[in-house]
């Protein structure tokens, strides 16, 4: 079996956010799969999906605080500027993160670990909605 649905996401502020709840919430066929994956696709340049610790907060605005220090706005060598200081640091943190996911699925849910969850990196400072191909296979 197949499903493919498109998941809009609230815009959010620059950072880390655990986005794991909302996702699942928009994809409520993920329960009619007793196994199978679930691949995410994020359609955007200038923001990224990882998976990573889904309890302490911290690890997401230290994530950010490292990613900001290692990808510096306003870098003399960056010569696509005319978007503004946030952009070109965003879609080299895009690169460096990726913008993909591809998750197994167990008895109707993502069979992720106790302390993981699905992040969505928002680089830019004013980001916007955006949105992610869910897309489904297994039985």
């Amino acid at each position: 079996m197949w499903l493919q649905r498109l998941v809009r996401l609230k815009a959010r502020p620059r950072g880390f956010h655990l986005i794991t709840e909302e996702l699942i919430l928009q994809l409520p066929e993920l329960q009619d799969f007793k196994v199978g994956l679930c691949h995410l696709l994020l359609q955007h340049t200038s923001a990224s999906l990882s998976l990573n610790e889904n309890a302490d907060p911290s690890v997401r605005a230290d994530l950010d605080a490292h990613l900001n220090k290692m990808v510096p706005e306003n870098a003399p060598y960056f010569e696509h500027t005319y978007e503004g200081a946030d952009d070109m640091p965003a879609h080299i943190k895009s690169s460096m993160l990726g913008a993909e996911l591809t998750l197994p699925i167990n008895r109707g849910e993502l069979a992720l670990g106790i302390w993981q969850g699905i992040y969505l990196g928002e680089h830019r400072n004013q980001g916007g909605n955006r949105q992610i191909i869910a897309t489904i296979s297994g039985e």
